[in-house]
């Protein structure tokens, strides 16, 4: 997400994350069993679909048939995850294909062969990203690209968005959007030479039995407003959703919708309730370094994400993630996209 751009996070954050680690049901090891079958697919889609847009509509359904290559196992957890989810609202995958000779990290955030030069990661990360709903894009980020380069960028260290370098504040992705993804994943192609950015995700699932029923109550009252990222719009001039709660749904299993840097209530019992959450949020942290092969899924509907700090080098060397959205239902975003298109217009 490129969340507001004008300052860092507030001072004292990082010191109040401590995470456990991702593991369990959340942590699937995909070398387990044979991928050669599926990389044999990912490279003839390469060749029949050379020169395409990825957007295009038969490249996009050949990536998710393509899915049926995966190995079983991988398949079954990635069903259920997009079923009934799981307590972490988070799904790691490792030791997915990568690339090798990997290019150099993109010096300004964009690499310019967008998908041919690397079919198999990010045919990998489609055909996985099928299996949990359609890929979309958002044209105000990224140039609308459905497989988007996250690296950090000269003179953007302190900013509050994927190409700086501090700590990236807990958010939902693009939480101020009508139609935000309901998963993001991030597959790491590089883990940067210091190795200690670290990404971590905290869930509503974990974090509610540590809420007081008054905080979740309040939460449930549309007093709460989120900045537009500056990515869309005037940064200069910055719009704010209107007031809305951060809890719906049923009472037992919420949804989640908040950014803890961008977020802010429009009175005193808001404050308070969101001051709340954010303490439950931060003790059910888990956080994972991710490895080249990595390919982290998030739940963007129950759990919220972030990343500690790290020093970048600008020297082809540093973090590499890919990201990609899904959607579960296309549908609801249709008047912001072209019939054939998964990339959302503007928001007017």
């Amino acid at each position: 997400m490129d969340q507001s751009s004008d300052t860092a996070a507030p001072d004292g954050i990082a010191d109040a994350w401590r995470f456990g680690v991702l593991g369990g049901e959340a942590v699937l090891d995909a070398g387990d069993e044979d991928l050669a079958e599926f990389e044999r697919a990912a490279y003839r889609i390469a060749d029949s679909h050379a020169g395409s847009r990825l957007d295009d509509p038969q490249l996009l359904a050949a990536a998710a048939v393509a899915s049926r290559f995966l190995p079983a196992f991988l398949l079954e957890q990635l069903i259920r995850f997009r079923v009934t989810g799981n307590e972490a609202g988070t799904l790691l995958l490792r030791n997915l294909p990568v690339e090798t000779p990997l290019p150099p990290t993109p010096g300004d955030g964009r690499f310019p062969d967008h998908w041919s030069a690397l079919p198999l990661s990010t045919l990998t990360q489609l055909a996985v990203m099928s299996v949990l709903g359609d890929a979309i894009s958002y044209a105000d980020e990224k140039e609308g690209r459905l497989v988007q380069d996250i690296c950090p960028l000269p003179g953007a260290e302190e900013r509050q968005e994927n190409s700086g370098s501090v700590l990236l504040d807990l958010h939902t992705e693009d939480s101020f959007h009508p139609y935000r993804p309901d998963y993001l994943s991030l597959y790491c192609l590089r883990s940067g030479p210091d190795r200690n950015a670290i990404t971590v995700t905290g869930s509503i699932r974990a974090a509610l039995p540590l809420l007081s029923p008054l905080c979740a109550a309040t939460l449930r009252e549309p007093v709460y407003r989120t900045r537009f990222s500056s990515s869309f719009g005037d940064a200069a001039a910055p719009r704010h959703t209107s007031p809305r709660p951060v809890l719906s749904g049923p009472a037992d299993d919420p949804d989640l919708c908040v950014n803890f840097f961008g977020t802010e209530a429009v009175d005193e019992r808001g404050t308070v309730a969101l001051d709340e959450l954010r303490g439950a949020v931060e003790k059910v942290l888990c956080g994972v370094l991710l490895q080249p092969g990595d390919l982290i899924l998030i739940d963007n509907r129950t759990a919220v994400h972030g990343r500690t700090g790290f020093t970048p080098g600008y020297d082809g060397q540093d973090r590499w993630l890919r990201r990609c959205f899904a959607a579960a239902d296309l549908r609801p975003s249709r008047a912001l996209r072209k019939r054939d298109s998964r990339v959302c217009a503007p928001i007017r």
